[in-house]
This record gives C-alpha cells, sequence and structure tokens, in this order.
C-alpha cells in the first residue's frame, strides 16, 4: 500500500485601507493534512517519448520495460518473462544458466540476439558488428532499470540492424547520500546461488556506482553447470546542469558446461540427459566507455560516445552430432582431442550527434544528425588441435591452427532525421543513413587456397526512411514507419566449412526494409498497442549443390533468394482497482507471422531445389503470452501463461526428425510461471518464483551450428527465492 500524504497550508495575505484606519488584517486558513489510501498502477511497460535525449522516436514502435516494478524471475533471465509485454519477441531458451539472452523478433535469427543493435545505456555491445555481431556481453538483469526496444522502422538512427535497437538501461545513482547499498541475493533449484551487490552514491557535483555479480549452477541437465562474474564501474562528473560526463568499465565472463545436443529418442526418454561431458564455452568481453551529454540551450543538444568491445570467445568441443558418442578410444585409452576455438574481439566505436529543434509554421520540428565510425579486428584462431582432458582448457597439443584469419574493419556511417509537426497533432518524419565501409580479410585455412578466399568486401548503402504519427489526444495516437534496413556478410558466411564448400566471391550483403502502422494508447486504466507489419529480407545466405569440372560435387555458398515476414502484433492491458487496497491487472501480448521464402533455392542433397513458399525457419505463426497480477496490500502474486505454435527448423521444412534431431517440426509448448513478491519494509522485498509450472518438456529451436545440431531442451520445473535490500 501506498501512502500520499497531501499537506497543504495556505496563508492568505490582504491589506485594506478603509478612511482613517490604517491597520492590517492578515487572516490564516490553516487545511487539516490529507491522506490518500491507494495501490499505485504498475507501469512495467510504457513507451518512448516522441523526442528523447539526441533520439526522434516519433512515429515509430518503441516499447519499455520498467524491470522494477516488474515481478520476473530476474537471476534466471527467463526471456519469455522479462520481455511477456513485447508482443512476438521469439525466444531461443537452449540452457538455463541465465547468461545468455536469445530473442528476435518478426520472423529474424535469435542466436545471441545479432539482429538487434544492442547497447547498454546506449553503448554498442556486439562483439562486432560486421564480424560477428552477436552480443558476448552479458549484463545482469539486477543492474538492470529499464529495458528500450526500437523496432526496425528506427534504425536509421543507431544502426542499419532489420530488428531494431535493444537498450539495457542501468540503475542510476543520485548524489542525495554520499552511500547508497543494495544487496539481490537467490538461490534456486539446481545449485543456483547468485548474489548481486550495488554501491552507489555522490556528492556535490560527482557521482560514482559500481556494482559485482557472481552466480553459480549444476544446471536442469547432466554436464551443464556454469560460473558467471560481471563487474561496472561508473563515475560522473555534472559539470553544471547542462553539461554532464561519465566514464564507465564493465565486464561479463562465465564458463558453461556444455551438455551436449540430443536426438528426439534421446530427448523423449530423458530431457535431461548429456550426450557431452568435455564441452565449454567461454565469452569473456570488456566495455569501456566515455559520454559527454551537453545541452548547449534549450534547442540543442550535443552527445558524443567513444567504447569499445574487448575480449574473446573460447570453446572447446568434441564437436560432433548427438549420434556420434564420445568415448575412450580403444587404441590409446584415451577420449578423442577436442577442437579449441578462440575469437579475439577488438572493436571501437565512436558518434557524435546533434539534436537541434526549430520553428516552422508557427510548430516546433526537431532534426537529429550524426556521425558514427568504427573500427573492428576480429582475429579469428579455429580447429585447434586440442586436449583430451575433460577439464574447460584452451592449451593445444600441436602447435597451429587450421583457421588462423584476420577480419579488419573500417565503416563511416552518417545520418540525418527530421520531424516535422504541421499541426499540433500531426508530424511526418524523414531520414537517410549512407553506410561506407571496407573488410579486409586475411589469413591462413589449411585446406583452402589463399586465392580462393574474398580479400576485400566492400560496402556502400545508402538507407532511407519515413515515419508519420497522428495525435487524437495525448495519450492515444496512430503510427506510421517504413525504413531500409542492411546486414552485411559476415566472417561465418564467407569462411567455407570444409574442402568441399566453397564461398562465392561475390556474395552480397543482405538488404531489405520494415514497415509498419499501429494505434496505440491509454484510456482510464486500458492501455493498448496493435500494428501490423512486414519485414523483407532479401539476399538470404545458404548454399547450392554444383560440380566441378570433372564432376566432382561442390557445396557453393552464396545468395539463395529473398524472404517476406508479414503479421500483427497485439498487446493489451486492463488494470481493475478492486478496493484501495487490492488492483488486479490483466494482459494479452499476442503475435501473428507469416514468414515465407520467395525466389530462392537451396541445397537438397546433390540436386538444388526451389523453397518458393516455404516457411521461415524458426519462426512461429503464433507467440501469445497472458497474464494477471494481483496486488494487496504488499503482497503481489503475478500469473503467466505462454504459448508458442509449432515451426520448422530448416528451409527445405523437413517435418520428420533426421537421425541426428537436427532437422525436423519443433513442437508447439504451453507453459505456466507464477512469481509472489512481499514487501517487508521500504528497504526489504521478497520474491518466490515457480518457473515451467506444470514440468513441460519442450525446446524452442533446432539448431544447425554452435553449440551443435540437435534438439536442446529447455529447463523444466524450478522454484527460486530471491531476497533485495536496499539501504
Amino acid at each position: 500500500m501506498k501512502k500520499f500524504i497531501l499537506t497543504s497550508v495556505i496563508i492568505y495575505f490582504s491589506s485594506v485601507i478603509f478612511g482613517q484606519n490604517d491597520k492590517d488584517t492578515i487572516k490564516s486558513y490553516i487545511l487539516e493534512p490529507v491522506i490518500l489510501d491507494a495501490i499505485r498502477i504498475n507501469q512495467d511497460i510504457q513507451r518512448l517519448e516522441p523526442i528523447q535525449g539526441t533520439y526522434i522516436y516519433s512515429g515509430k514502435k518503441t516499447e519499455v520495460i520498467d524491470l522494477t516494478q516488474k515481478n520476473v524471475a530476474l537471476t534466471e533471465k527467463y526471456g519469455r518473462q522479462i520481455f511477456a509485454k513485447i508482443p512476438g519477441v521469439f525466444v531461443y531458451d537452449m540452457d538455463g544458466t541465465g547468461n545468455q539472452m536469445n530473442i528476435s523478433t518478426r520472423g529474424l535469427d535469435p542466436h545471441r540476439g545479432w539482429e538487434f543493435n544492442i547497447r547498454k545505456d546506449g553503448i554498442v555491445t556486439n562483439s562486432d558488428m560486421y564480424g560477428y555481431p552477436a552480443s558476448h556481453y552479458n549484463i545482469p538483469m539486477e543492474a538492470v532499470e529499464r529495458i528500450e526496444m526500437v523496432r526496425g522502422t528506427g534504425s536509421l538512427q543507431y544502426g542499419a540492424q532489420f530488428g531494431g535497437m535493444l537498450n539495457y538501461i542501468s540503475k542510476k545513482p543520485n548524489n542525495q547520500k554520499i552511500i547508497n547499498l543494495e544487496s539481490i541475493n537467490t538461490v534456486g533449484s539446481y545449485g543456483l546461488v547468485s548474489t548481486y551487490n550495488n554501491i552507489s552514491g555522490g556528492k556535490g557535483k560527482i557521482r560514482y556506482s559500481a556494482w559485482a555479480n557472481k552466480k553459480w549452477i549444476t544446471g536442469y541437465r547432466d554436464n551443464s553447470d556454469a560460473a558467471y562474474n560481471a563487474e561496472a564501474i561508473s563515475l560522473y562528473y555534472d559539470a553544471s546542469k547542462n553539461l554532464n560526463f561519465k566514464l564507465e568499465w564493465t565486464h561479463s565472463n562465465y564458463v558453461t558446461h556444455l551438455a551436449g545436443p540430443l536426438t528426439d529418442s534421446m530427448f523423449a526418454i530423458d530431457p535431461k540427459m548429456s550426450t557431452r561431458a568435455r564441452n565449454y564455452y567461454n565469452p569473456n568481453i570488456h566495455v569501456p566507455s566515455f559520454v559527454m551529454d551537453w545541452k548547449l540551450n534549450l534547442k540543442t543538444q550535443l552527445k558524443f560516445t567513444s567504447s569499445a568491445v574487448i575480449g574473446s570467445r573460447n570453446s572447446v568441443l568434441f564437436d560432433k552430432p548427438a549420434t556420434t558418442p564420445d568415448n575412450i578410444v580403444p587404441a590409446t585409452l584415451q577420449y578423442n582431442n577436442r577442437q579449441v576455438d578462440i575469437d579475439h574481439f577488438n572493436s571501437y566505436t565512436n558518434e557524435l550527434r546533434l539534436l537541434h529543434s526549430y520553428k516552422m509554421m508557427h510548430q516546433s520540428s526537431t532534426f537529429t544528425i550524426g556521425v558514427q565510425f568504427m573500427n573492428n579486428n576480429l582475429h579469428r584462431q579455429q580447429q585447434g588441435k586440442g586436449t583430451t582432458g575433460s577439464d574447460f582448457d584452451l592449451s593445444l597439443v600441436t602447435p597451429g591452427w587450421g583457421r588462423d584469419l584476420n577480419y579488419k574493419t573500417s565503416n563511416v556511417a552518417a545520418f540525418v532525421e527530421n520531424r516535422w509537426m504541421f499541426t499540433k497533432k500531426f508530424s511526418v518524419n524523414a531520414g537517410a543513413r549512407l553506410e561506407i565501409g571496407k573488410t579486409d580479410f586475411t589469413g591462413v585455412i589449411v585446406y583452402y587456397a589463399d586465392t580462393a578466399l574474398p580479400n576485400t568486401i566492400e560496402h556502400q548503402f545508402p538507407l532511407f526512411g519515413l515515419g508519420s504519427q497522428y495525435d487524437f489526444t495525448k495519450d492515444i495516437n496512430i503510427y506510421a514507419g517504413w525504413s531500409q534496413a542492411y546486414r552485411p556478410v559476415i566472417f561465418k558466411d564467407i569462411i567455407p566449412a570444409s574442402i568441399y564448400e566453397i564461398s562465392d566471391k561475390n556474395l552480397k550483403d543482405a538488404y531489405g526494409y520494415n514497415l509498419e502502422l499501429g494505434f496505440r494508447g491509454k484510456w482510464n486504466h486500458i492501455k493498448w498497442d496493435v500494428n501490423a507489419f512486414n519485414l523483407q529480407y532479401n539476399n538470404r545466405l545458404g548454399t547450392l549443390a554444383q560440380s566441378d569440372s570433372s564432376g566432382n560435387l561442390i557445396i557453393f555458398r552464396t545468395n539463395i533468394g529473398d524472404s517476406r515476414t508479414s503479421g500483427l502484433e497485439m498487446f493489451l492491458q486492463g488494470d481493475i482497482s478492486v478496493s484501495k487496497n487490492c488492483m488486479l491487472s490483466l494482459f494479452t501480448s499476442t503475435s501473428f507471422m507469416d514468414a515465407k521464402y520467395h525466389n530462392a533455392t537451396l541445397r537438397s542433397g546433390n540436386a538444388n531445389v526451389s523453397i518458393e513458399g516455404n516457411k521461415v525457419e524458426s519462426v512461429p505463426a503464433w507467440i501469445s503470452r497472458n497474464g494477471l497480477t494481483f496486488t494487496y496490500s504488499d503482497y503481489s502474486l503475478s500469473v503467466l501463461y505462454s504459448y508458442t505454435s509449432d515451426s520448422y527448423a530448416d528451409a527445405l521444412n523437413a517435418v520428420l526428425p533426421s537421425s541426428t534431431g537436427a532437422t525436423g517440426l519443433v513442437p508447439s509448448y504451453q507453459l505456466v510461471d507464477l512469481n509472489l513478491a512481499f514487501k517487508i519494509s521500504n528497504s526489504i522485498k521478497l520474491q518466490i518464483n515457480v518457473n515451467n509450472l506444470f514440468d513441460i518438456h519442450y525446446f524452442t529451436k533446432r539448431p544447425q551450428f554452435y553449440p551443435g545440431p540437435g534438439i536442446w531442451p529447455s529447463d523444466g520445473r524450478t522454484f527460486s527465492g530471491t531476497v533485495s535490500i536496499k539501504i
């Protein structure tokens, strides 16, 4: 129960002169305090303002998740809970460590969120946007205040990604106290132990924040234990109310024991079983950054950011399908040697942005303009001959690598967007982005001639976008947008996987557009956002079967065709005040997606077949999340029901599973989660989570490559309890 105490004391002074009377008469009116008792309505889902910072969000689909007002299992990082109120978010849930967020929207690939421009406090965290755009940096949700998502129609201002922008905003310090402490501690099923601790504060013009998180788990499956740590130190200097500086370093590191893929028969017998005991994965990432935010005047704001992503992505694997057991070799009485792969990331970004408001037709219009420089060097060392041991060990028993490659990219992007206010209610946006860059590719692949590899990849993309918004009221509007996007050819696309593969030297970058039309708003205790969209994705990558001059089979990696995803995204929430101490909130977040290939041909065995009209893999037609939150006094109970329809695992739309489990239908699944929170005081909060209440056995995707082809089961029923303390 929140108590809002309003105490108003109004003193009315009057001086009246009547003739010879010069006495002052003072009349005082003292009002009694008015105490209002009410349950505060949670605002855990919001929208970005039309103009925010140096960005223009008018006419774009945006969502803001306020994690401080949500009852979710933060430590476990279940995407279906965190993103429950954002329709259409597909969650690739392949381990229960809570270390990695794999999500996508609108028919895109969810692998480590690499179709998004992923940021922390506006700082890019994608490991290498042009070499390997996955985000290996992982911020703990305990450190996050809110999550901002902007769909692809807003991509011109921050990047060219089809998925849009995903921005994790961390908790900020204040200077009201020199020292503020926060501790969030969780224990749960399968050995889960996590502790997050934060110290922050400030005095005068100086503010600071430092946090650390350590987490351990033995895992739902055999051989799926993990150890995680992350830290951050932030220093703020408020030179004036208009000029602010921030210097930060943040880091995440974890080692995950990979249990290995399963076949369908293995999954049916026991989804907890393991096919690998010696496979490990370890991303170790540092993200330093500097930010200057300067409000030059009431109409103009300048922002400069400089940042880097430095670190490595390491793995040691017995990299075979589930049908190949990892047994001791009788001849040597040892296991097979494992494969060691290491990616070294050195990615640097500098960005300067300016936003300015001006008068036109008696209305306040706004433009933003900026330039972004990226210089990246991805050093990839793969197919090293590792040990025959069982521990996490990246050492080589034989010097040298099967692949030792450098992928150096320099890219400059200039962008501009203008918002014209033609009336107080109607606005139109237009924007452009020009990307110009070059990637130099050098190195050695032992099974491939150097001359057969593409040495330089140049890209030059002019991108354009339009948007519009009409405000019926302050809180109700319709919006529409169209924006072009592209995805550059990345390292994985051009590296032949074997001696039988040849990469097309003229690979084309993927390009296309996002188109959306929506109606959103809030009225009384109802809020909604309903929209239709279309995402066109041209020049998808794949393989074709060809023959060389001697008639030998060649697998040719090239652009295979286009795809289109059309659909609806619907969010509706109603908040019902049952009594002054009781509130009931109901919501539905549902999407329909129709994703199909067009003008596309793919290799099947030794032949090429048309996949015109086939469904795009890993795109369920329906994703629906529905929930309620019942709040009584200081208690809050949340129930979430999630449904995901079936999907295909490959572009050929195979229904029957293969022997390895790598292809076949991914069955639909339904899940229920419970979260109960209780505030003991203003400083202490307890929370109990029951995830997958009915212990449903399911999986979300059949990956074709990392972490291994086959079925990766998601977690069954788990429990956790969290104690949060603020001082």
